[in-house]
């Protein structure tokens, strides 16, 4: 991190350009969260100069960062996909294919070391948080009139103009603007203590609009369940009990008004139990009605090969063979059982459920502290593992960017911040000055001041 905390003011362009090195990678990837909410393609494109950025840095530790259990779990995943193609029996472009969701993981080695060494993380932050609020605006003008909507010019598929979308799909949006809204809780709790009371009213208005919209516009119900788990969560970690209790009960006294106040929300948490209905007992395709028969068929599939699972690709052959003389929902053909335990055990078995839970387990332990990078690589993690119940989210594009980012970025800045409490911590408890070799005596640096203070 020294590199750039002692970078000096560059004599010449030549060495204006040189030093650029280490800001350069971090405007990539503010960049690549600039445009996560918004398009998928451009997302792609931005990861190039990134890429090439990063080959500029200095890389003399990576081999050694590589060997932590944050950095090796997830190149281990895709490892396991890749080889996995070997007793699969899909067609081999479905083999290659579906290495590819996985792959996306192997970014997060790579964001951990760039920002446990340049402290531009939160300029990542702000640039998707600013790309979240714009596409909330955006999304209550396409609820007022639904021809602003850009799905209507980039949607591969039929299109209903009143769902008030504004692009991509109603999960990802309400994925984003949850992890938002919960995000901003923290700042503003610590913006309140400090007396920062216009900046605190800011985001406020920000997230009660990122709320408002998930209530009053569009919201999945993967949010609606992620969402009061996360508040607990942040009452629990970071309020004193007697608050967090007098929190908790205002959020449910929140819900109970919205729950009054907005029919969309009735008539989503109402679809739980129709969809049962409608599948269960019907045989109709519905949403959560058809998951669980995904699930169902899902859970024989890895009975029959448990170890190692039926190999990379597999899942759309297996539902494939399991419709043959069925009719509704149970002849439904999917390549995904929107479950990501499940969707890891059909393909890898017990061995890639034990890769994945492990992985979970060693980012969320990567966010034990205080700290913004510590909330949100948690929280990041947390609704991960949640939505991962009802969807295969680590795979998904965008809410598997948002994991690779989160951990990668967040995971970095929490190293970086432990790194410099190790080394100013003794600094702390010395009694005495020890003077340098020319009997001057020696001074604090200006980090551990900050932190002492």
């Amino acid at each position: 991190m020294t590199e750039v905390l002692n970078e000096q003011r560059p004599n010449s362009w030549l060495a204006a350009i040189w030093a650029a090195r280490y800001r350069t990678p971090a405007r990539s990837v503010a960049l690549i969260a600039l445009l996560l909410p918004w398009t998928t393609t451009g997302l792609i494109f931005a990861l190039i100069p990134w890429l090439i950025a990063f080959a500029f840095l200095d890389l003399r530790e990576f081999p050694r960062s590589l060997l932590r259990a944050i950095c090796l779990l997830p190149i281990a995943l895709v490892l396991l996909a890749a080889i996995g193609t070997l007793w699969s029996d899909a067609p081999w472009p479905d083999r290659i294919h579906a290495i590819g969701p996985a792959a996306k993981l192997l970014v997060i080695p790579l964001l951990i070391y760039q920002f446990e060494r340049w402290p531009f993380g939160g300029w990542v932050f702000s640039a998707f948080l600013v790309s979240c609020t714009a596409l909330m605006l955006y999304s209550f003008a396409v609820a007022v009139d639904p021809a602003l909507s850009l799905k209507l010019y980039l949607s591969r598929g039929p299109y209903k103009v009143e769902s008030g979308i504004a692009v991509r799909n109603y999960i990802d949006q309400s994925q984003e603007f949850a992890l938002c809204a919960i995000a901003l809780v923290y700042p503003i709790v610590s913006l309140l203590r400090r007396g920062r009371y216009l900046v605190a009213a800011l985001f406020v208005a920000l997230a009660i609009g990122f709320l408002a919209n998930m209530m009053f516009v569009v919201v999945s119900r993967t949010a609606l369940v992620t969402l009061p788990i996360l508040i607990v969560v942040f009452a629990l970690l970071h309020l004193r009990r007697r608050t967090a209790l007098f929190a908790v009960g205002a959020v449910g006294l929140l819900a109970v008004l919205l729950w009054t106040a907005s029919p969309r929300l009735r008539a989503t948490v109402a679809k739980f139990n129709g969809d049962y209905e409608v599948s269960i007992a019907g045989n109709d395709v519905s949403g959560m009605g058809s998951r669980l028969e995904f699930w169902r068929k899902s859970l024989a599939f890895t009975a029959d090969a448990p170890l190692l699972g039926h190999g990379t690709g597999a899942i759309r052959g297996l539902f494939a063979r399991a419709a043959v003389g069925e009719s509704g929902v149970r002849a439904e053909i999917v390549g995904d059982p929107h479950n990501q335990t499940l969707n890891v055990a059909v393909q890898w078995g017990a061995s890639g459920v034990v890769i994945l839970y492990a992985l979970w387990f060693a980012h969320l332990s990567l966010f034990r502290g205080e700290g913004l990078a510590c909330w949100v690589g948690l929280l990041v993690v947390v609704q991960n593992m949640l939505s991962s119940l009802l969807n295969s989210h680590l795979f998904d594009f965008a809410e598997g960017w948002i994991y690779v980012l989160g951990v990668g970025i967040a995971g970095g800045m929490a190293l970086a911040a432990k790194t410099i409490r190790s080394q100013c911590v003794p600094k702390l408890f010395q009694t005495r000055p020890r003077p340098d070799r020319n009997n001057r005596p020696s001074t604090t640096s200006p980090k551990c001041l900050s932190l002492s203070a």
